[in-house]
């Protein structure tokens, strides 16, 4: 089953009178980005975070949050004096006022307060792993969810597919009966005559040239190759893309040897599903 991804995932736990809320956020992305914003004292376990992320998401634009609320009231806390002697000074600027009063204002804004973390111990690192690892539990569930709407996506267009190019082995044998006509009342109207026996040996050699049951037989194979890598259990959006431009290949020869007004016409129209189709590719796992 194809994945997506784009995808989400949060997990949240209450550890030592702490609030840990991790979350995932991930776009597509052709290889693997990764984007952190974790508190200070967290950042010295970043590439260990990253590292889980990286083995088990594989590709995407991936963008981790953590926020870390403290829930006791025992967490030291010191005044910031020289942000807040610069605030008192930029409120002095705009209005002049008893000293207090603008003390009482400036330590309402931000930074003012300076929070002395607690050591980072083993115990806390094992926990946000494993939090992490049930964040990415939770986005991999919504990349499952978005995949299965992506593959309905899919079969439709492969449907359509499938149609147009019934349709095209309709028209096939008219097409050739249509290329000889026009070749023999071109020579009628050139009124010479022919071998008709070089004739027969060069109307099957130019036939020949305008065949497509090579290039039929090829797109229904990669067709029913794409479908079948949909059913794979592992995700695999690249080789789905190598798939579509094979298939692509193969819907341009058959244009480019149509010479049959209406050919073309189911030749533009396969061209459009399969657009549709590389479009969805590009947010695949």
């Amino acid at each position: 089953m194809i994945q997506s991804m784009t995808g989400y995932g949060r997990a949240e736990i209450q550890f030592e009178n702490k609030n840990y809320v991790l979350e995932l956020r991930s776009l597509n992305s052709k290889g693997l980005e990764l984007n952190a914003r974790l508190p200070v004292y967290v950042r010295e376990i970043e590439i260990q975070l990253k590292k889980i992320i990286g083995e088990a998401l594989k590709r995407g634009k991936i963008d981790l949050t953590l926020n870390i609320e403290n829930m006791s009231n025992s967490t030291a806390k010191t005044i910031n004096v020289d942000t807040v002697n610069q605030y008192i000074e930029q409120l002095k600027d705009i209005e002049d006022g008893d000293r207090m009063e603008l003390l009482k204002m400036a330590l309402k804004l931000p930074d003012t307060l300076k929070t002395e973390m607690e050591d980072f111990e083993e115990e806390e690192i094992q926990m946000l792993e494993a939090l992490l690892r049930k964040a990415i539990n939770a986005l991999n569930g919504f990349r499952s969810d978005e995949g299965k709407i992506l593959q309905s996506e899919f079969n439709k267009r492969l449907v359509n597919l499938e149609t147009l190019s019934k349709e095209v082995e309709t028209i096939d044998p008219e097409r050739s009966t249509k290329i000889q006509e026009k070749l023999k009342s071109s020579l009628e109207t050139l009124q010479v005559e022919v071998d008709q026996n070089r004739f027969e040996q060069e109307l099957i050699y130019y036939l020949e040239k305008y065949d497509i049951t090579e290039e039929k037989v090829r797109l229904k194979n990669h067709i029913d190759y794409f479908k079948n890598t949909l059913e794979n259990p592992v995700s695999n959006g690249k080789k789905l893309g190598f798939i579509t431009q094979e298939m692509g290949r193969e819907i341009n020869t058959i244009g480019s040897k149509a010479n049959h007004a209406d050919l073309q016409k189911l030749v533009i129209q396969m061209k459009d599903e399969l657009e549709k189709i590389k479009e969805q590719l590009l947010n695949v796992l």
